[in-house]
């Protein structure tokens, strides 16, 4: 009973670190895949809580153009230790293709949730506080342009309201359904 009695919130303390860690990263890399403002306050929050681990990492794997390398190595290897903690924590056996692909699975459904989250954002602050300046709201814009932007193209504003959101929302589910099975 004592073995198992730690096993749960130890699993938790685990799982949440690394997930908090591992969204940071993949914060940074998103919003420099956008190019948002990299004097943000958000922004340099994230680059201060990254930094140890991926300057030195850069050195190794450098960028290629848009794409920091090293946060993607990092988001991979850190997912990986995570799982590895939790399953050596739980005294099973786990074949280590199977946590790589899990742990692949868990980065891409990490993303879809990001680009769903700060569109879900993004609507509800242009319902209570529209045309008001924030710092995380400039992120979001950023963040959400890329995948908005292609939509409104298509389907204008009708009577003013924007179906943008609710269909980037319809693809992002698809986007999970579709490509979720694949990896895992």
């Amino acid at each position: 009973m004592s073995g198992n009695y730690f096993t749960n919130p130890i699993e938790f303390l685990i799982s949440t670190l690394f997930s908090l860690y591992i969204l940071a990263v993949m914060l940074r890399f998103l919003l420099g895949m956008v190019r948002a403002d990299f004097y943000n306050p958000v922004s340099q929050f994230l680059v201060r809580i990254t930094n140890p681990v991926l300057v030195p990492l850069r050195k190794v794997l450098p960028s290629i153009g848009k794409f920091d390398i090293a946060a993607i190595v990092l988001m991979i290897a850190l997912q990986l230790l995570a799982l590895t903690l939790i399953v050596l924590l739980r005294g099973s056996g786990f074949p280590v293709g199977a946590i790589l692909i899990i742990s692949l699975a868990k980065l891409v459904s990490l993303a879809i949730n990001v680009f769903f989250f700060a569109i879900i954002i993004q609507v509800i602050l242009s319902w209570v506080n529209p045309g008001t300046y924030n710092p995380v709201t400039s992120l979001v814009y950023s963040l959400t342009s890329p995948i908005l932007r292609p939509i409104q193209q298509l389907i204008p504003p009708i009577s003013g309201i924007d179906l943008s959101p609710l269909f980037a929302i319809i693809g992002l589910q698809v986007l999970r359904m579709l490509v979720i099975p694949l990896i895992g």
